[in-house]
Order: structure tokens, then sequence, then C-alpha cells
């Protein structure tokens, strides 16, 4: 695992000589936190929101099943694998153990093979399951997000925004007269251009949470939470001054030059505001601004 990031165990158990034990024999290949009692491995888990946690059953105050039980409830914890570690070794423990949807369960004492093996086995379908995930949320010509991962970003934003009635700002962006650059230059120097523009949003944005996509074909979106008109409309005129001092490299190595008009929509959301009325402003901004004459930003609000 030289030179991968480590993934990362919760391991709790009541004994410290157990957890010694664990720690010694996965340390050397994952991260690893440790909690000697319920409420402590709750309070880890939602700190350090480990990859896997191995469980003992048998414990005072709160027992492994129902620790399990209160991850289960939390929604940022309730997709995190958990292995019973237990002494319990009877069929009937086993299943009962796997009745509350643990992942594995694995008998004391320990025998480093095993637990090597049964974590390792979990770690794999951890990474298999996120690999899938991250495919299916990436847009693979551009490799920023896509469609569907805007989607979910505003769906919980969305939330935020209603809970803390902060404003949420979206951008929607589109390259002018991309099809002009197909016809001229090719399909396959038109995706050199999707490339190059999609790697300028994230240089372009003011925080870590601004979050780009692209919405399909050559048109893309920005999310902005946190951001009132004035702020979305500095960071949109930023990214259409960027693209357009930006010398796009083509693969025949001729450079040319692009430029975008941008739609910006600010709303504090409401249990009764919609989607889709959020986003369909922030397009008749950007219609306004083709319809304007081009390489320009329009608001909403102006419209």
């Amino acid at each position: 695992m030289d030179g991968e990031k480590k993934n990362t165990l919760l391991i709790v158990d009541d004994e410290k000589v157990n957890l010694k034990i664990l720690t010694h024999i996965l340390g050397a290949d994952y991260i690893i936190y440790t909690a000697t009692n319920g409420a402590s491995a709750i309070e880890k888990a939602r700190e350090y929101r480990p990859d896997l946690i191995l469980l003992d059953i048998i414990m005072p105050e709160m027992d492994g099943y129902e620790i399990l039980t209160e991850i289960k409830k939390c929604e940022i914890l309730q997709k995190i694998p958990i292995i019973f570690i237990t002494g319990l070794s009877s069929e009937a423990d086993e299943e009962k153990g796997l009745t509350y949807e643990a992942a594995d369960y694995i008998a004391k004492p320990f025998s480093a093979t095993i637990v090597k093996l049964r974590v390792k086995n979990q770690i794999q379908i951890i990474n298999q399951l996120r690999t899938i995930e991250r495919m299916s949320l990436v847009d693979t010509l551009t490799d920023i997000a896509n469609r569907r991962s805007f989607d979910e970003r505003l769906a919980r934003e969305w939330k935020q925004g209603i809970r803390d009635q902060k404003p949420i700002s979206m951008l929607m962006i589109d390259i002018d007269k991309f099809k002009g650059i197909n016809d001229t230059y090719g399909h396959q120097q038109g995706d050199k251009v999707l490339q190059d523009i999609s790697k300028i949003y994230p240089q372009s944005f003011m925080r870590p949470s601004d979050f780009a996509a692209r919405w399909g074909g050559e048109e893309f979106t920005a999310l902005l939470p946190n951001t009132d008109i004035e702020g979305a409309m500095e960071i949109a005129e930023k990214i259409r001054s960027n693209i357009e001092k930006h010398n796009v490299l083509l693969t025949d190595g001729r450079e040319i030059n692009v430029t975008v008009s941008i739609g910006v929509n600010t709303i504090v959301p409401e249990l009764d505001s919609s989607f889709e009325s959020f986003v369909s402003k922030a397009d008749k901004a950007l219609y306004a601004a083709k319809e304007a004459g081009r390489n320009r930003v329009m608001s909403a609000l102006d419209l």
C-alpha cells in the first residue's frame, strides 16, 4: 500500500489488550482509530468517518448491538460497514450478529491471518464501490462533475440553505459559437476545448465549496453556496474574463481563443421554493446574455 492513501479503521473494544493486538495486526496497512466504549465510538465515528468499524459486542453501558443501531441511525455514518469482533462464537451468536446487518463476524481469540483477510475483503468492496460511484458522478471527457453530481449537490445545498436561510447562486455557462469550432477544427479539437475550459472553473472560484459541473454538450454550470448576487456576478465575470484570455492549445499545436456567455441566478430557498424555477431562471439569463451579443454575464434578477 506504499504510495497510496491508506484506508481508515475504527476499532472499538473495552479491553485495551485487544486494541493493542488488532492495532499490531492491522496498523501497517491502515490508519487506526480506537475507542473503548459506545459514546466514544459514536463520537469518533462522526469525527473521523472511518472506512470500516471493528466493533466488540460485549461491553459495559452500551453493547455492540446498541452501538451499531445508533450508528445506523446517523445518516452520515449508516453506510460504514461494521465487523463484529467477539468471544461469542456459537452459530446462534453469529446469526444474531449478521441480523443486525454487520458486514462480517470475527471470533476471538484473533487469528492474525483471518483478521487481515476479512478486513482486506471489506476494504476492497468499499474501494470498488467508491470507484463505481465516482465514475457515475464524473463527466468522462472533462473529469469534472456531471449533471447527476450537480443535481445531488444542489439538493444538499438547498436543504442547508433552507435551514440557514443563506443564499445559493448558480451560473449557467455556454461556450459561444461552439458548433463553429467543431465545424472548423473537428470534434476532437472541440473536445480539447471542453477539457481546457473545464480546468478554468476551479481556478476562478473563491472557496472550496464552490462547485462546477458539465451540464451537457458545451454547457457547464457552477453552484455557489452562501453567495449573494453580487458575489456570484463577480465570480461569473472572473470566469468569463479568464476564459477569454486563455489560449486553448489544440492537439495539432494550433492555439485558439474562445468566449463564454453566463447566466446568473440567486435565491434564498424556502420550503415552497422550486429547483426547476431556480435553474430555469439561470438558463433564461444565459439566453439573454447570448441575445445581447455573447461573451457577457447577465443576472436573472435584471430580467
